[in-house]
C-alpha cells in the first residue's frame, strides 16, 4: 500500500489499518510527544499502539522524537541535506504526490529569510487524491463555441478546488468533447496540482502539460510564457497584487487562464481590495463557485463574466 511507504519499515505494522482507509484519508498529523491524529472522511481519529483507529484521545499513541526523526529521514531517502531547499519552504512532496508540511526551529539569514528548519517536531502529511472525472460536470461551461474561457474557481478551504483544477488541466490538455487538446503550463508553487517528486509529476495532468514546480506564481507565469509558449496557464490560489498583474500580462500574451482563489462567494471575492477591478476589466469570463454542505462539497454556482448565472 502506498501510504505504508511513507513510514520506515519498523512502523508499518502500526499503520496498516490506516492505510486501508487510504481513499478517505485526508491528513495525518504527527507531533512529537503528542497524539497521532488522522482526518478520515472529515472526521478526526487517533491511532493507538496496536494500529487501531480510535475516537478516544485517551487511547491514542504518541509520537516520540526518535520516531519523528525516523520519518523525516525516511521520506528524505536518508539524506535530509539533499532536501534542504524544500524543507526551507516548509514542505516537501513525496512519491505519490503526497505533501509533507513541516514546522520546527527556523534558522534565519541576516536578511531575515529562512535558511533552514531544524528540530522538526511537527508534520502534516496531506494525502493526495487524484479523482479523474472530477471536472466532468463543469467542462461544458468552460467552453463557448469550442473556445476555452478564462476561468476563476472560487472556493472555501477544504472543498476540493485543487482536485477539480487538476482534472480540468488534464481534460483541457488531453482534449475533450468540447474542445481540442491544448498546450497547458502549470505553475505549481506548492507542488499540489501535479504533485511533482524530483521534477516528475505524480498525478496525471495530461499529455500536453508542462510544469514549473515550486516557483512563485507571478514569476512562474512569466517564465513559462517565455519558455514554453502555452496556450493555457493554470495556477492555484491567487493571493497577491503581483499574481493579478501576472494574470493580466499572460492574457495580453494570448494565453488562456485557469486559476483559483479562496472565497465563500463571488461577492466575497470581488469585494476584496485585491480583486477590485477584475470584474470591470473582464479578466475572467467564467466564475465557478464551490461550497460544502453537510460534509460534502460540490458546485454552488457558475457565472458568466458579467455575473449572470450560466
Amino acid at each position: 500500500m502506498e501510504i505504508l511507504r511513507i513510514f520506515p519499515d519498523y512502523m508499518r505494522d502500526q499503520w496498516r489499518e490506516a492505510a486501508e482507509e487510504a481513499d478517505g484519508l485526508w491528513e495525518i498529523r504527527l507531533r512529537a510527544h503528542r497524539e497521532i491524529i488522522l482526518m478520515i472522511r472529515g472526521k478526526e481519529y487517533f491511532l493507538d499502539k496496536n494500529g487501531r483507529l480510535v475516537s478516544d484521545i485517551k487511547k491514542a499513541d504518541k509520537m516520540t522524537e526518535q520516531d519523528m526523526e525516523a520519518v523525516l529521514n525516511h521520506i528524505c531517502n536518508y539524506s535530509v541535506y539533499a532536501f534542504s531547499d524544500e524543507i526551507r519552504q516548509g514542505f516537501l512532496t513525496i512519491p505519490g504526490g503526497h505533501r509533507v508540511g513541516m514546522a520546527g526551529q527556523a534558522i534565519l539569514e541576516e536578511n531575515g529569510k529562512i535558511r533552514n528548519i531544524k528540530n522538526i517536531q511537527f508534520m502534516n502529511i496531506r494525502i493526495s487524491h487524484e479523482i479523474k472525472g472530477a471536472a466532468d460536470s463543469v467542462m461544458p461551461y468552460l467552453y463557448e463555441n469550442g473556445k476555452l474561457q478564462d476561468t476563476l474557481l472560487i472556493s472555501p478551504p477544504g472543498c476540493g478546488k485543487t482536485t477539480l483544477l487538476r482534472d480540468m488541466v488534464r481534460q483541457i490538455s488531453d482534449g475533450n468533447r468540447y474542445g481540442r487538446g491544448m498546450n497547458v503550463a502549470v505553475v505549481d508553487e506548492r507542488s499540489e496540482i501535479a504533485g511533482c517528486y524530483m521534477g516528475c509529476p505524480q498525478n496525471d495532468i495530461g499529455v500536453r502539460t508542462d510544469v514549473m514546480d515550486g516557483c512563485p506564481k507571478a514569476l512562474g507565469m512569466m517564465m513559462l510564457i517565455r519558455s514554453m509558449s502555452p496556450q493555457v496557464l493554470a495556477v492555484d490560489e491567487l493571493g497577491s497584487g503581483e499574481d493579478i498583474k501576472a494574470v493580466c500580462r499572460a492574457l495580453q500574451c494570448g494565453s488562456r487562464m485557469i486559476a483559483t482563489v479562496h472565497g465563500d462567494s463571488l461577492e466575497d471575492v470581488m469585494g476584496k481590495e485585491l480583486f477590485m477591478g477584475v470584474q470591470e476589466k473582464k479578466i475572467f469570463s467564467r466564475y465557478i463557485v464551490l461550497e460544502k454542505k453537510e460534509g460534502k462539497h460540490g458546485i454552488k454556482a457558475i457565472f458568466h463574466g458579467d455575473c449572470r448565472i450560466c
